[in-house]
């Protein structure tokens, strides 16, 4: 019994053919374009140093700082680590705590260690060199 597989459409030699040409076609335009793509990347590298961060915290390393937060809140611990978005590791933390009206109380509560994000920050400034003082722009009632 013998088997005529000229007029099947299934047959390897017509249907594959076709087919699988275009893949390949397609598949070396993509390798090509994969490879302009890393090229460009490559040729967009800066050649120069890096990048510093803004602030150079590691002058206040295991020094007392003061942190305040966008949403009001202060706290002061010694500054242990930090990274480039500005992310803080604070031992000792001791928060100042406030009243309702959002005034400074000499209440503090202790948080010991504290990881704070670097997109919650307001201000950071050194204990040392730095004193409260009222504020000149306030109105005062005599």
């Amino acid at each position: 019994m013998e088997h005529n597989n000229s007029g099947n459409n299934y047959s390897n030699s017509n249907s594959n053919s076709n087919y699988g040409g275009y893949n390949n076609r397609q598949r070396n335009s993509n390798n090509s374009n994969n490879n302009n793509n890393n090229n460009r990347r490559q040729e967009r590298k800066p050649d120069g140093p890096k990048r510093e961060a803004i602030l150079d915290l590691a002058k206040y390393q295991d020094q007392k700082i003061i942190v305040e937060f966008v949403g009001g809140r202060q706290v002061i611990g010694v500054l242990k680590g930090y990274d480039q978005l500005m992310n803080l590791v604070l031992d000792e933390v001791e928060e100042n705590l406030r009243d309702e009206s959002g005034k400074l109380l000499d209440e503090t509560r202790s948080l010991g260690l504290v990881i704070v994000r670097g997109p919650l920050l307001l201000t950071l400034s050194p204990v040392d060199g730095t004193e409260v003082i009222d504020n000149p722009f306030a109105n005062t009632e005599e």
